[in-house]
């Protein structure tokens, strides 16, 4: 079973914002697969269902961005998920130009709070990531200032056509892997 997250925070306040990407791309699989994420357990919504003929948990950790790491490692130890092979991470990333995307099998934390709780609490940074560009902070912004706004309408068409590259990825990651998929999509 694969474990699908998407990193962002709960509440109305942060709908809509840079730093949901993840949460936005989670409403897109929903969507597209009839997989409804209303459950609350693992301290996150779930929804259970089927993505390219394989059982996977779609997750939107409800721990706020910081601490997505305890919402995870409660649901990967729960199901006994191997997060090399089973677990896809999906959350923005400021490194990246707004509308881009990139998909990787490893890798460090990058700077982002929460990819960083992740891994110290799964204890590997071994796990399919998809990283979805929001573009760098303005000269003279606050960083939370800046992930925790919402995109003008330039930046969110571009953004809402990479979470449905993301959403398209994922199900390439499931039938044919992490390597094609990376060849495939990262641009």
């Amino acid at each position: 079973m694969y474990i699908i997250a998407g990193l962002g925070n709960p509440g109305a306040k942060y709908e809509n914002t840079r730093h949901n990407m993840g949460y936005r791309t989670i409403d897109i699989l929903s969507d597209k697969w009839g997989i409804k994420v209303n459950l609350e357990k693992h301290r996150s919504l779930c929804g259970s269902g089927i993505i390219e003929g394989e059982k996977v948990l779609l997750m939107k950790p409800l721990t706020y961005m910081n601490r997505s790491g305890e919402a995870l490692a409660e649901a990967v130890h729960f199901y006994k998920t191997d997060p090399e092979n089973e677990l896809i991470v999906i959350y923005d990333d400021i490194d990246l130009p707004a509308g881009s995307m990139r998909v990787r099998p490893k890798g460090s934390a990058g700077g982002h709070n929460g990819m960083k709780d992740i891994i110290k609490l799964l204890g590997t940074d071994n796990f399919t990531r998809i990283r979805i560009g929001v573009g760098a902070k303005p000269q003279g912004w606050d960083l939370a200032d800046w992930v925790l706004s919402r995109p003008g309408e330039e930046d969110e068409a571009l953004l809402n056509e990479v979470r449905i590259r993301a959403a398209e990825a994922v199900s390439s990651i499931i039938t044919r892997g992490v390597e094609p998929t990376m060849s495939g999509f990262n641009r």
